[in-house]
Order: C-alpha cells, then sequence, then structure tokens
C-alpha cells in the first residue's frame, strides 16, 4: 500500500483546487443552528474536519431523503415518461468519518442484490471518499464491537491520519490513486508511520473500551430468541419516531410514492421510510403483522444484527452511535447489544436482566 502526507494547509489547497475546477466538496462543516452536518462547501475555510461527529450521516449524498425516479405526462393514446439521469458530476468527500464511509460499502450490497440501484451507484462511481481517521466521539462510539474500527479503511479511497498537524495518507484504491496523481503538488512523500501506528492504536483501545460482544453470539442468540421477554422489556421505551433510522448510516428502508402535479402531469418519487414506524406494514386489508412497537424495535435490531449478517455477512451498523445520541426515549445500542450478549454467553438472568 502507498503512503504520502498532506498538510493541513495542502489538504485546504485541496479542497481549493477542486472548487476551482468545477469539483463538488462535501465536507463536515457547521450548520445554521451550530451543530456540524455534511453539507456542500465553497471554501475549506468553512469546514470542520476531524471535529464533532456529523449528526447525520454521509449516506443521504448517496441515497437523498427524498428523490424523484421519473416524471409522467398522460397524453390523449399513452403516458409519456420522463427518466431523471443516473450519472453524475465528481464530487469528492473531505473529511468523512470511517464509520460513514464503511455504511457505503455495506449498503454496496443490498443495492446489488436483486436489482442494481442505478442512481445510488451512479453517485457512487462519481463520489471520491477522503476519510479522516477518529479518535473516538464519547462512549457511544462502538464501531470496534462491530468489526470495524477508529481508522478502518472500509469505504475509503484515501485515510488521513492525523500526525501532529500534518497527516499521513494511506491510499487505498484506484480512486484515491487518481486523486493524488492529479493534485501531485498538494502531497509530500511518505510520513511518520510510527505516529500514524500510535495513533491508530490509541484510538482503538479508547473505543473498544465502550463495548466488547461476540456479533456471531448475539446474531445466534437472536436467531433462536424471537419471542424472549427481553423485547417487550426494552421496547418500552421505543416512540417509534424513527429519528434513530433518520440519523443511521445504514438504514436505507424507502417509500415509492406517485405526487400528481396536475390532472396529467405528476413525479414518482423515493422518500426515506423506517421499520418503526406503525405503518410501514400496514397491509391494505387493515392487518398489521408488526401490530405493536415490541414487534417494531425487534424487527430493527434483528434486521441489523441477524438478518442483513445472514444474507450478506455484513453487520448492518457500523457503530456510529448516533440512534442513541438521538433517542427522545434513552434507547442506547450499545447497552442493548451488552444486554444480548450476557444473555448469550449465559451470564445474562433470564428475562433479560442486564449485567
Amino acid at each position: 500500500m502507498t503512503t504520502r502526507t498532506i498538510t493541513s494547509s495542502n489538504l485546504a489547497g485541496l479542497a481549493a483546487d477542486l472548487l476551482s475546477q468545477g469539483t463538488r466538496v462535501i465536507a463536515p462543516a457547521l450548520a445554521a443552528d451550530g451543530l456540524v452536518d455534511y453539507r456542500w462547501i465553497e471554501r475549506f475555510e468553512d469546514a470542520l474536519p476531524g471535529g464533532a461527529l456529523p449528526r447525520r450521516s454521509l449516506k443521504e449524498f448517496l441515497l437523498p431523503p427524498t428523490e424523484p425516479l421519473l416524471a409522467w405526462k398522460q397524453g390523449k393514446d399513452q403516458v409519456h415518461l420522463r427518466e431523471v439521469p443516473i450519472t453524475f458530476g465528481p464530487r469528492v468527500v473531505i473529511g468523512a468519518r470511517p464509520c460513514d464511509a464503511a455504511a457505503l460499502e455495506v449498503l454496496d450490497r443490498v443495492m446489488n442484490w436483486d436489482y442494481r440501484d442505478e442512481l445510488w451507484f451512479g453517485r457512487r462511481e462519481a463520489t471520491t471518499i477522503v476519510t479522516m481517521a477518529c479518535s473516538g466521539v464519547d462512549e457511544s462510539c462502538f464501531c470496534t464491537a462491530v468489526g470495524l474500527a477508529p481508522d478502518t479503511s472500509k469505504g475509503s479511497d484515501l485515510l488521513l491520519i492525523p500526525v501532529a498537524q500534518d497527516y499521513h495518507v494511506e491510499v487505498l484504491t484506484s480512486k484515491g490513486e487518481a486523486l493524488i496523481a492529479a493534485h501531485e503538488t498538494r502531497f509530500g512523500p511518505g510520513g511518520d508511520a510510527a505516529a500514524a501506528t500510535a495513533f491508530r492504536g490509541a484510538a482503538h483501545d479508547r473505543v473498544s473500551a465502550h463495548l466488547r460482544v461476540n456479533p456471531d453470539g448475539i446474531r445466534t442468540w437472536l436467531q433462536e430468541h424471537f419471542e424472549h421477554p427481553l423485547w417487550d422489556a426494552i421496547a418500552l421505551r421505543c416512540h417509534g419516531c424513527g429519528a434513530c433510522a433518520a440519523v443511521c448510516p445504514t438504514c436505507h428502508c424507502f417509500d415509492i410514492v406517485d405526487e400528481p402535479d396536475s390532472v396529467t402531469t405528476g413525479v414518482r418519487r423515493r422518500n426515506w421510510d423506517t421499520c418503526q414506524a406503525g405503518r410501514f406494514t400496514l397491509h391494505a386489508s387493515g392487518h398489521n403483522p408488526r401490530h405493536d412497537q415490541c414487534a417494531r424495535f425487534r424487527q430493527r435490531l434483528m434486521h441489523k444484527f441477524m438478518i442483513y449478517p445472514s444474507r450478506f455477512e455484513e453487520i448492518l451498523c457500523t457503530g456510529c452511535g448516533r440512534c442513541s445520541r438521538v433517542c427522545p426515549g434513552g434507547q442506547d445500542l450499545p447497552e442493548i447489544l451488552a444486554r444480548i450478549d450476557a444473555l448469550a454467553s449465559g451470564e445474562g438472568a433470564s428475562d433479560g436482566g442486564t449485567r
């Protein structure tokens, strides 16, 4: 693997070069309310790489909360369709969190499963992702418990590791190589590998102390305990608001609706949805197979840690901790996973008590 270095000033210069060439740039930046979001930026001075975890994930730049799929016009004898473009101009993400970049690669599996989602892959192919290794945000972070790490390279094209005032750069993909080749003067030779290793080791130790579980044991327990009393106990705190899905980097459920603009014209639109909403599985007959919040919350856990891994060999969670931070009912995913892990190992109470 090739390694390079880049200084903070040259990182800002790289963004300026990209913007001047017409490449759109996404980076963590302050929103109007003072919190940090991934945003389209017009200058790197507005970016906050390595700062607070953006409150929403990078996913919405690949799978927007709402987007048109096609437009229609009703003619006298037929319906005329106008499809949306599936190719996009180049964009570069600078300062993505490794957990957010990893989520995109996890979602690639389902987006190319029984149908290739051309809008998703059109954006994926147009996007180069430069991640910045994380030192750990708070105790809600648990990426190491799901097989990742604060410095995971999964889903990244270039990985930056802070070393003093500069960054050690790992070149991971052909997209990363192309970005460096096009901006060669912004990058120096390989940097301080020992300092980068020290940063990575300290970050890994810090995050892994938050939660240590056996994902395979959790998966097996979930397969065998669909009716366990634990579900009733933990679902009491769930309001079904869907805030967890809105901030999750791997939740990908959506609805498709036809929205008329007039008697003869309209748009078919894809909108985010969530399995935590009561109407998500409501049948036209009035029957709802997930008729209460216990069943809906159980589905969320089952999907992430048993169903998706069984089908794709990927855990549908990157341990970013956003769901725990935003939940108005106080649902804490690391706590829940620890309880399930305790039950799976025979250390927890049979009624789902904590360790």
